[in-house]
């Protein structure tokens, strides 16, 4: 594969517009793939993507094209919603070279298996990140908050060549994991513990600090679970992980809540959804997960959004 091979980023949400921007600004070249023609005339009318950063705003005019454009695509970063992961990358299967490279930054579990299993042929990338970033207009991101981004694939291989190089240039800053999936399961665990809650008492990251016991009770009974998926070692400082979150990022609001509060679907099925039914498969007896779960759907059924 050439060097100079372009990334492609499918989805133009919060952190698929903090990436393309960064890299653009290093000189890479990025290139968007919007999901309708419409999409893509408002996005040329806007005349790029907006990054707001320290209190600066820049515009930056990506490259941007439709699924069905023609090039090969040997570079994919799958920065789409859970629920929209498959079937994005379908939309444009065909153009997939041999051994596509197909980093995937989604939240929860159970959308990265799928993909893996439906393009055996790609090197599937997971990518675990702690960056904030929100949307704003249409076209505009607020870096919110300096993380970092755990990438690895799930056959414990090696990175690929241009990774390191590509995304230290843009500033992006990253390790690669031997083992990446117990940091998914940590993430998906500080998700469960912090996402809903948030939907369910209406309030910044901060507020669930009032609501202590609760979290840490989550917190032992994702422990559990984790430890009965093989990750005891990542429930050691879930508790901990999870309230030095909530100070950090007091005044943030969860993305659940940013999808609820703006009348989107939410990644439910991917964080709690998937929680609970491992938790069955396994024979665990969770009730406070399995109470969250069911009041967060019958919330969502209220406002009108899906609750899978």
């Amino acid at each position: 594969m050439a060097s100079a091979a372009i990334l492609h980023i499918l989805g133009a949400g919060s952190l698929g517009s903090l990436w393309a921007t960064r890299l653009h600004r290093s000189g890479q070249a990025p290139r968007l793939i919007l999901r309708s023609p419409e999409r893509l005339v408002a996005y040329r009318t806007a005349g790029g993507l907006t990054l707001s950063e320290n209190g600066q705003q820049q515009c930056y005019p990506i490259a941007a094209e439709l699924a069905d454009a023609v090039t090969p695509i040997h570079r994919l970063l799958v920065a789409c919603k859970a629920y929209d992961a498959e079937t994005a990358i379908a939309s444009l299967a065909g153009r997939l070279a041999p051994a596509c490279d197909m980093l995937l930054l989604q939240n929860g579990l159970g959308s990265q298996q799928a993909i893996a299993a439906r393009w055996p042929e790609a090197r599937t990338i997971c990518v675990s990140s702690t960056e904030g970033a929100y949307r704003g207009d249409d076209f505009q991101v607020l870096f919110a908050g300096q993380g970092h981004n755990w990438l690895g694939s799930p056959d414990q291989g090696q990175p690929p060549d241009w990774l390191h190089d590509s995304l230290g240039r843009a500033g992006i800053p990253h390790t690669w994991s031997q083992d990446i999936l117990p940091r998914l399961w940590h993430k998906l665990a500080v998700n469960c513990a912090i996402n809903p809650l948030t939907v369910l008492h209406e309030c910044r990251n901060g507020g669930l600090l009032r609501h202590r016991q609760e979290v840490l009770g989550l917190c032992h009974e994702l422990g559990q679970l984790l430890a009965a998926n093989g990750h005891a070692e990542a429930t050691r400082t879930l508790p901990e992980d999870v309230l030095r979150i909530l100070s950090n990022t007091a005044g943030n609001y969860s993305s659940m809540y940013q999808d609820v509060h703006n009348g989107r679907r939410t990644e439910i099925g991917y964080l709690l959804g998937y929680a609970c039914q491992r938790a069955r498969q396994q024979g665990l007896h969770l009730p406070g997960l399995q109470r969250l779960h069911h009041a967060l759907k019958e919330h969502l059924r209220r406002h009108g959004l899906p609750s899978d």
